[in-house]
């Protein structure tokens, strides 16, 4: 049995907008009944450009289920643009939480909000949408979805991956492939950092490259395991951290706070920086 949050049970077992909008602005479906998952969302534009109403339909998992409904809540009200930005962990911390074997359902969400968005802007089909080099043939998983969910999710094995959108869970001919490309864009991440012309920062360019490694590098690892992390202070090269949720009484937070953040930290933003927890 799955460990899930009370919101996910209540968007689960009282799914709010499920349905279909007639005559829609967009319209995205992912998945396949085949593969076990499949989700089909509809919106509807107000006048002033603001999403009015999002259905849903899907055939998956508990979990499947409360991310829809999550996200049709989620959207109702929101510009296109802001919708854009709605990523798959917004949809999962919308929620409380879910397990990491089911980030998947909320990576599903995110796609079928791209394909519709996509659908609105271009008029192009979820078939159009959705092509590339298929890397998992068990599930149809592209080789550019991989990367999104590897790039968006900070993952760094062919299981996380596998949890995240299903490539590699079948026959598991596809997890060297898998392993290739996250080694690929580690390096690229490397390089781009290695590239990166060495300059003095300002406090307030310091402060933005720390906020953005936290969030690119540091929190979704975090975040797996109910964990989070905010920047409290930054004073020359001592950054100050706090840690939030499970992170807050793990036995192992200093082992985290040194091997982890500040490992992250000094590889991306500045190698003499270090790192303290703020006990307050």
């Amino acid at each position: 049995m799955w460990d899930y949050t009370d919101t996910v049970m209540d968007h689960f077992k009282n799914p709010r907008n499920v349905g279909v909008i007639e005559n829609p602005d967009g319209v995205g479906e992912v998945g396949s009944l085949a593969c076990g998952d499949a989700l089909k969302l509809t919106f509807k534009l107000a006048d002033d450009g603001h999403i009015a109403d999002a259905k849903f339909q899907t055939f998956g998992c508990a979990s499947a289920i409360a991310s829809s409904s999550a996200l049709t809540e989620m959207i109702k009200g929101m510009t296109i643009e802001a919708a854009d930005k709605v990523t798959n962990q917004d949809i999962a911390e919308f929620l409380g939480g879910l397990p990491e074997q089911k980030m998947h359902c909320s990576v599903m969400g995110r796609e079928a909000l791209e394909v519709a968005i996509e659908n609105y802007r271009t008029g192009k089909t979820s078939k159009t949408i959705l092509q590339g080099k298929i890397i998992c043939n068990c599930f149809g998983i592209t080789e550019d979805e991989i990367k999104d969910v590897v790039r968006n999710n900070g993952l760094t094995t062919a299981e996380q991956v596998t949890n995240y959108c299903k490539a590699g869970g079948g026959c598991g001919g596809c997890i060297h492939k898998i392993d290739e490309i996250i080694e690929n864009i580690q390096a690229e991440i490397k390089k781009a950092a290695t590239l990166a012309p060495a300059k003095a920062m300002t406090v307030l360019e310091k402060i933005r490259l720390i906020e953005e490694t936290m969030e690119r590098e540091i929190r979704p690892m975090l975040r797996r395991d109910g964990g989070d992390i905010d920047l409290i202070d930054v004073d020359g090269d001592r950054v100050v951290i706090g840690f939030r949720g499970m992170c807050a009484q793990c036995h192992v937070a200093d082992f985290t706070m040194k091997e982890v953040v500040e490992a992250k930290l000094r590889e991306f933003v500045s190698p003499t920086l270090t790192v303290e927890e703020s006990r307050s």
